[in-house]
């Protein structure tokens, strides 16, 4: 069945309005798709609403004007049934099927649903930090700062916490937003149909570092994502305690790659075996973590040396 045509030119209007990569207005994913889908939607209903209004108004004061007017004059008018039908019935109707709508898409979108069930997805546990984003992929044994590939068309489960205050992950013309908290994991299932670079922020404040705080997600064909990886593992470097403790402290991770004297954008050839793990289980103990042990204190290096991966901070 061809789609009508007022939806296909509003689709192309709004997607004018956004460059690839940058917006769900120009979707590279099924998620950021069906996102656009009901942006559509709500806004035609809508206008079933609004644009009588717009019309009427003129027409009536034209019609109703002091000098002029051909509108019958009825100063004794107080009800009509029709009208009343008309002016709470249709707004009824539109609440009812966007409450409806709204409902539906919620479900559909829920973060936490795999996207594709019967494709093994591709793993990722993303630590947000003041101001970058560490992403570890742990079947690969690879790690890089505020830079992700993934390959085109398979699904990518985020496992997501902070390590510092609570964040915002988001990458726009992929999926939605999910929050990221300290001694919280948080999950994101989303898939690249399209290749190419998509842009992601971290949405919620979090100090001086926060307009800069973005990140790049190229998705690529699979041969390519295994050349990647490949290139990460030929450049070496390990992420353990003391470069995590550098990444943790709040910079740019530009400033943490100089830091480490490594080339951008930063990348690790393998991961000290639970660190992402003894970052989310720090904050589970039944006290307080001890400022020594926040990121960016003096000791917090020697903190992270001493430290147990594997499990609660002690």
């Amino acid at each position: 069945m061809a789609r009508p045509a007022t939806p296909t030119l509003v689709i192309l209007f709004l997607t004018g309005c956004a460059p690839p990569g940058v917006s769900f207005l120009a979707p590279g994913g099924p998620a950021a798709q069906s996102e656009l889908s009901h942006f559509v939607t709500i806004t035609l209903i809508a206008l079933i609403a609004i644009l009588p209004v717009f019309v009427l108004v003129p027409v009536l004061l034209w019609r109703y004007r002091f000098r002029g007017g051909r509108g019958r004059y009825a100063p004794r008018w107080d009800e009509s049934r029709a009208l009343e039908l008309l002016m709470w019935g249709i707004p009824f109707a539109i609440v009812g099927f966007l409450g409806f709508q709204l409902v539906r898409n919620a479900f559909d979108l829920d973060p936490y649903r795999p996207i594709d069930p019967g494709t093994a997805p591709l793993r990722v546990q993303a630590v947000a930090l003041n101001w970058k984003w560490l992403f570890i992929l742990p079947d690969q044994g690879v790690a890089t700062v505020d830079h992700l590939t993934v390959p085109r068309g398979v699904p990518v489960e985020f496992r997501l916490t902070s390590d510092s205050v609570m964040q915002s992950f988001m990458v726009s013309a992929l999926a939605g937003q999910i929050y990221a908290m300290p001694g919280m994991e948080t999950r994101q299932f989303l898939r690249a149909d399209a290749a190419g670079d998509y842009v992601g922020r971290n949405t919620q404040y979090n100090g001086p570092g926060f307009a800069g705080q973005s990140f790049v997600l190229s998705a690529v064909e699979p041969a390519a994502f295994e050349a990647w990886v490949a290139d990460l593992r030929a450049g070496g470097g390990t992420l353990d305690a003391a470069a995590y403790a550098v990444l943790a402290a709040p910079s740019t991770g530009a400033a943490a790659a100089a830091a480490l004297d490594r080339p951008l954008p930063l990348g690790f050839a393998t991961v000290e075996p639970g660190l992402y793990e003894g970052i989310l289980h720090r904050y589970m103990a039944p006290t307080g973590v001890a400022a020594s042990d926040q990121p960016g204190a003096p000791a917090f290096a020697g903190a992270m040396a001493g430290h147990d991966h594997g499990g609660a901070a002690p």
